[in-house]
């Protein structure tokens, strides 16, 4: 079948995730000892949103810095500081370096040939997607923590439809490429969405 959009995840997806949280262990491990406990609180508080939040929130991500804060005793600020730094900033370089080269080539083909595209993210991806080597522009990003985000975490299938919706394009005209079969794949499932797993 073919498609008019391709909806990328971002993380893990477009790049290799194995090396890139190596890396990122190594920096912590180097130099982000105090960084952890607040990374793996974090973290803990998405997988718990994901399998919790039935309901639309204004800011899923925000929701999430909030309940890691009271968790740890730090202001939320804090905590989005060090997830900016650790998370998102830090692993550029990694990313850039671990970039999954085929798949972004089918995707600049694809862009080429007319087809339309979007990123869809549990996390805020404008920023990183810039490390992405040799990704074609991207015409729609919707991802918690941006403006426009959705309101609930994958599987739901918000951030797939609101994708699809920004592009103009019908959900079963779209193929959803994720590296999480019980998230992406899901999401996609839900959205009436073909869904093609990268492993």
């Amino acid at each position: 079948m073919t498609h008019d959009a391709w909806l990328l995840d971002l993380d893990g997806t477009l790049y290799r995730a194995g090396p890139v949280k190596r890396g990122m262990a190594l920096e912590l491990l180097l130099g982000g000892w105090g960084a952890i406990s607040t990374l793996r609180r974090f973290r803990h508080e998405h997988e718990r949103l994901r399998e919790s939040l039935d309901e639309h929130v204004a800011s899923p991500y925000a929701l999430q810095l909030e309940r890691a804060a009271a968790s740890l005793g730090r202001s939320a600020a804090e905590v989005e500081a060090t997830v900016q730094t650790w998370m998102f900033a830090r692993p550029r370089k990694w990313i850039s370096r671990f970039t999954r080269h085929e798949l972004v080539e089918e995707v600049r083909l694809f862009a080429a040939s007319g087809g339309k595209l979007a990123i869809v993210s549990d996390y805020p991806a404008s920023e990183k997607v810039t490390a992405v080597s040799g990704l074609p522009a991207i015409e729609v990003i919707v991802a918690n923590g941006e403006s426009g985000g959705p309101g609930r975490l994958k599987p739901h299938p918000d951030g797939y439809l609101e994708a699809a919706r920004r592009l103009g394009v019908s959900p079963a005209a779209c193929l959803v490429i994720g590296d999480r079969a019980d998230a992406d794949g899901e999401a996609a499932r839900r959205a009436g969405m073909e869904f093609r797993l990268v492993s």
